[in-house]
């Protein structure tokens, strides 16, 4: 007797190291036996076609033992007695600037304007439930930066910058899960990064360094065009002639002291747009080519999108898949908005800021009054917007997308993961002709690229416009900046990175240039 039926066959995690293992051996045509080990070098996911592919790039271990330890060592030591070096905030790359300070036998003296991260929870708490915002304690400053509560994806394209191996090493030597040294697109989730963050602190005060929380940098105190000394918030003086300008994209007070004290600084571009939120089943259904129920293998459903419009880009930034819209105001009077995900990526909602590319040269007539200024002006303006739009708290503007793209209004909201709650404007009509008509042609792109993404069922949240700093902090070849010895410009803030790796590679090069001659 014959019947045809049809099976369903489910694959589970812990099955692939067996899979593996049978592959490698009709591969190199050897018995099992003579495998001692494979290790995973590199995995990723190939969902371009109907039929999903996974890849990995693995070592094959044959008759000898798979290594168990990194061949990257930290060789930290006591520097408590050694020569300072002062760096101004504790991000990505002011964290890793004082950690490369102690392992070439400098003491590193943070000082960060807001909290720590255990600290700084009842700050967001204070944002979400309260609307107010702590000036010096947010989503964008305190001990870890705006990484440690935006999320913690690593993803890079700065090889050319250092040795990104070994930042990743790094993070699994704080506490991170060794998932990210083998994984396409890295990423620790926003729950797991503050214990890394914490970690990190320690080992900077176990061999003798400082961290000053709540030590707000307000002046440099210069004299024959070098760093003398530091004034800070509370009156306190520090000498200091040495130091790493970590202070992140938002750290705008430190931008118009600069400026105030004729100390070069550029205008640069940027991008500023929205975030688009939808479900996250729907991005599933698409990127799998499935009805939103994706085998446990798969992980929440990225997307990548680009599109030239008018001669400027328009573009996903931050992708969030299973992930949260959370409040990234730095001051009461404007509402931001930014994206994180949590390490399962198990939120019912997928969300990405879309924004559009701002030529600082060409895009800002009515602001040429504020000079090198201009692009930081023009953010301030559109999170002023933001903020009237949304009902003047932290409740966010917000409109289906297709009400958006076609000029209407929206009579009522999707669900949304952003906590401080939405309020349904004419973002079509608010939005600067600038940024509106292109967003609104690049939604209508997406749609096109990606079937299904342009839906009703989808919000655009305003504003996303801390994507990158619009001001760059000059300077030389060997990182110092051209006019003030002794100031090292870094990381976001500076305009010399773009998220947590390139900003940390930053932070290590700085400290190089910072003690070179001492």
């Amino acid at each position: 007797m014959i019947k045809d039926l049809q099976l369903r066959v489910s694959l589970k995690e812990e099955e692939i190291p067996n899979i593996l293992l049978i592959k490698a051996s009709k591969k190199l045509s050897i018995s099992r036996e003579d495998i001692s080990g494979i290790k995973v070098l590199r995995k990723s996911i190939d969902a371009r076609k109907p039929k999903i592919i996974f890849n990995y790039k693995v070592s094959v271990f044959i008759n000898e033992p798979v290594p168990e330890t990194s061949e990257y060592i930290f060789d930290y030591k006591d520097i408590s007695k050694a020569k300072p070096i002062h760096i101004i905030g504790f991000g990505p790359a002011g964290m890793y600037a004082a950690l490369r300070c102690i392992e070439l036998g400098f003491k590193p003296i943070v000082l960060e304007r807001g909290k720590n991260v255990q600290d700084r929870r009842r700050d967001l708490k204070a944002i979400n439930q309260d609307h107010f915002v702590n000036e010096d304690s947010n989503y964008c400053f305190g001990e870890g930066g705006a990484g440690t509560y935006s999320d913690g994806k690593l993803y890079t394209r700065s090889l050319k910058r250092g040795d990104v191996r070994r930042i990743f090493e790094n993070l699994v030597f704080h506490g991170a899960t060794d998932q990210i040294l083998v994984d396409a697109h890295p990423h620790i989730g926003t729950n797991k990064l503050p214990k890394v963050v914490s970690n990190i602190r320690e080992t900077i005060l176990k061999y003798g360094g400082e961290i000053h929380f709540e030590t707000r940098v307000t002046d440099f105190i210069i004299k024959n065009n070098a760093v003398q000394a530091l004034q800070l918030q509370n009156g306190k003086e520090l000498t200091a002639n040495r130091v790493i300008l970590a202070t992140g994209h938002s750290a705008r007070d430190i931008y118009y002291l600069l400026h105030k004290k004729e100390i070069a600084l550029q205008a640069k571009s940027f991008a500023m747009g929205v975030r688009v939120e939808h479900p996250q089943h729907i991005i599933d259904s698409i990127q799998y080519h499935c009805d939103g129920n994706r085998s446990e293998l798969l992980p929440a459903a990225a997307y990548s999108l680009v599109h030239q419009v008018n001669d400027r880009g328009v573009y996903s930034f931050c992708m969030c898949p299973g992930g949260f819209i959370v409040p990234a105001a730095t001051a009461n009077g404007e509402v931001v908005v930014n994206g994180m995900s949590p390490s399962k990526r198990n939120n019912a909602f997928a969300n990405s800021g879309i924004v559009v590319e701002i030529n600082v040269d060409k895009d800002l007539p009515k602001y040429e009054k504020f000079g090198v200024l201009k692009g930081l002006e023009y953010q301030k303006d559109f999170e002023k917007l933001a903020f009237y739009a949304g009902g003047r708290s932290q409740t966010a503007p917000a409109q289906r997308l297709t009400d958006f793209v076609e000029g209407n209004l929206s009579e009522s909201l999707n669900p949304t993961s952003y906590q401080p709650g939405l309020n349904a404007a004419p973002l079509h009509s608010l939005f600067p002709k600038l940024i509106g008509s292109r967003l609104r042609q690049g939604f209508k792109a997406f749609g096109t690229k990606m079937n299904g993404f342009y839906t009703a069922e989808a919000n655009i949240i305003g504003v996303e416009s801390r994507t990158s700093s619009p001001v760059n902090i000059p300077r030389k070849e060997n990182l110092e900046h051209p006019e003030i010895t002794g100031l090292f410009p870094c990381g976001e803030g500076g305009g010399y990175a773009g998220g947590i790796i390139s900003a940390a590679m930053d932070g290590e090069r700085c400290a190089e240039a910072a003690i070179s001659g001492l």
